[in-house]
């Protein structure tokens, strides 16, 4: 878990190098292991409406596409 979105963009960008597996915060390294990179603060995240539609629209997530929520 990252504790920000400088840090999701951090390691999506030193991870992700198969664009094709991204989805939902997964990613896949040059080696083809998955990893998912999403903030601390998922599970509060996903507590708000319309939360799972933004996430299946997301490939990095992106944490500010949650603010508006409710």
């Amino acid at each position: 878990p990252c504790k920000d979105q400088e840090e999701i963009d951090y390691y999506w960008g030193k991870l992700s190098k198969v664009p094709e597996s991204e989805q939902c915060g997964w990613c896949k390294d040059k080696y083809g292991l998955s990893w998912q990179i999403c903030p601390e603060n998922m599970e509060e995240l996903m507590k708000k409406s319309k939360a799972f539609a933004v996430l299946l629209k997301q490939k990095k997530i992106i944490i500010g596409e949650y603010n508006d929520l409710r």
